[in-house]
């Protein structure tokens, strides 16, 4: 893309992110309601009548994937394929904006792929000042094979892909204008060491959060400042997610802690229990009446489906958690990451 294209103010101050905490209710303090994909219990996932309706509920923020077309345009869809979704088996990379644009969901109402444009035009209405966004920033993957191969011509593709999709989120949030800084209402999420540096040097000034289901690779990004956590429910039960909690809550008061995805009701219950700040979960609604009616001293109950789910994703994280760090990056270059950000 174009260097002359307007970036984000680079020597902007970074605020706590104090917008992700934990809110004090009438009830007691409960982890924000963040909506996975919108209200996708009762809407196509990624549509804006999914992030509208999630809005009209009282959902505190707005969590969404991003990706970018092949001529440069930042479209909201979580898969690299349109076919789930949209009934087309082509890639979102592979298409231009004109190609996407006319396209319907399957999953009735039938709604268009959103721009990232267009949800911070809905966001940047008056009266929507206090809903904030997590953005899921989603690269191309290689296989095993070809980070196996190391194949130079292959990695560049890739990379060029991740910097001018960084760079094409920051130039959207430049152009859209709300009366409160993008800065104190969007969180970056960022899945692999590898490009942290660009999430740095894209969106200076904004808070991160690590997105992801390895416990000891959250450890690494508890390094960089402003950087919190956003972990995957199956895998933050037992006693080292606990203890992944734990150092986040007592030695990093600065950064958030978000769970993904809790739908059901006895974990919604567990996540307030463990006093987190945000329940990333497919049907914010639901989880708002679980917040009202939460008894502290209630004990908590989980199916046996719940736990061999917990027993299956501890499992494979051991079987893949190598192949991850070795296509993604093992380690977060702290030379890297504070170089861009100014430190």
């Amino acid at each position: 893309m174009a260097e002359s294209m307007p970036l984000l103010e680079r020597k902007m101050e970074i605020p706590l992110p104090t917008f992700t905490f934990a809110k004090d209710t009438p009830q007691g303090k409960r982890p924000q309601a963040i909506a996975h994909r919108g209200y996708k219990a009762r809407n196509p996932e990624n549509t804006m009548s999914a992030f509208k309706d999630a809005v009209e509920v009282g959902a505190h923020a707005i969590e969404t994937d991003v990706r970018l077309t092949k001529d440069g345009v930042v479209v909201l869809t979580h898969d690299p394929s349109l076919k789930r979704c949209f009934g087309q088996d082509r890639n979102v990379a592979d298409c231009t904006w004109d190609d996407i644009k006319t396209l319907r969901s399957v999953q009735k109402p039938h709604e268009p792929v959103p721009r990232l444009k267009d949800l911070l035009d809905y966001l940047a209405t008056p009266g929507l000042e206090d809903i904030w966004l997590l953005l899921d920033i989603k690269v191309l993957v290689p296989s095993l094979m070809q980070a196996l191969v190391g194949d130079k011509d292959v990695q560049k593709t890739f990379d060029d892909y991740a910097d001018d999709l960084h760079r094409s989120i920051a130039v959207t949030l430049a152009d859209v204008k709300p009366s409160r800084p993008w800065n104190q209402r969007v969180v970056v999420g960022c899945w692999a060491a590898k490009y942290l540096p660009l999430c740095t040097k894209y969106f200076p000034g904004y808070p991160l959060t690590y997105i992801g289901f390895g416990i000891d690779y959250a450890h690494q990004f508890l390094k960089v400042p402003n950087v919190g956590i956003n972990m995957f429910l199956m895998l933050i039960v037992g006693p080292r997610g606990q203890a992944l909690l734990r150092e986040v809550k007592k030695k990093r008061s600065d950064r958030s802690i978000l769970l993904w995805t809790v739908n059901g009701e006895s974990w919604m219950k567990w996540s307030i229990r463990q006093e987190v700040d945000g329940v990333i979960t497919d049907d914010p609604k639901k989880y708002l009446e679980v917040c009202k009616n939460y008894n502290e001293v209630e004990k908590l109950y989980h199916s046996w489906e719940s736990w061999k789910a917990i027993f299956y994703w501890h499992m494979r994280n051991l079987a893949f958690g190598l192949t991850f760090r070795y296509k993604h990056g093992f380690w977060v270059d702290l030379k890297k990451v504070t170089g861009n950000s100014g430190r």
